[in-house]
């Protein structure tokens, strides 16, 4: 499925396809980028494991969390495993760009990610993210759901590997995306 254009408009329907698909391929786990919990509240009680990843404290200003901490207990009390962490194609690499102004490899990996759209960068991070943090079992494909900002317009079928593998991680499907990526 494609959407004419990214944006919080999708996610709704990103999400009931994507648990569409999760049941007709018996995926257990939905990973889900929500920095402020919006997305994976609707995913509650919908018969999935579902792991929430966020923008790492100070991603938007120094010492900032962009979760509240109210929605992180309340999730959490849902059952809903959060992660929150330094991002798989940011972290030094982006601090190396702040201060030299280069380009390093992994915002180079992240850049040709995007040309398939942000949301779909996304998902392969946070897949990632989520194996490496032990949320999600190795060698099983889960369903990840990123966007372009706020709320999700991109589902795929992904079997990611840990990060030290990172090349070997498959995109299996692309359930849906923003056809128009900018």
């Amino acid at each position: 499925m494609y959407w004419e254009e990214r944006g919080p408009q999708n996610t709704d329907a990103t999400i009931e396809l994507a648990l569409k698909r999760a049941e007709e391929l018996g995926i257990k786990y939905i990973v889900v980028a929500s920095n402020t919990g919006a997305t994976a509240r609707k995913l509650l009680g919908r018969g999935r494991e579902i792991i929430c990843v966020t923008h790492h404290v100070g991603f938007a200003e120094p010492g900032v969390d962009e979760m509240e901490a109210a929605t992180r207990q309340e999730l959490q009390e849902q059952g809903v495993k959060i992660l929150t962490t330094t991002h798989l194609l940011a972290g030094v690499d982006r601090s190396l760009r702040f201060k030299f102004q280069g380009a390093y490899p992994a915002e180079i990996i992240a850049s040709a990610l995007r040309m398939l759209g942000q949301g779909l960068k996304v998902a392969v991070e946070i897949s990632v993210m989520a194996l490496d943090a032990g949320l999600i079992p190795y060698g099983e494909e889960i369903i990840a759901l990123g966007g372009s900002g706020r709320g999700a317009d991109t589902a795929a079928v992904i079997l990611p590997a840990h990060s030290h593998y990172f090349f070997d991680t498959e995109v299996k499907e692309i359930i849906c995306m923003p056809r128009n990526k900018k």
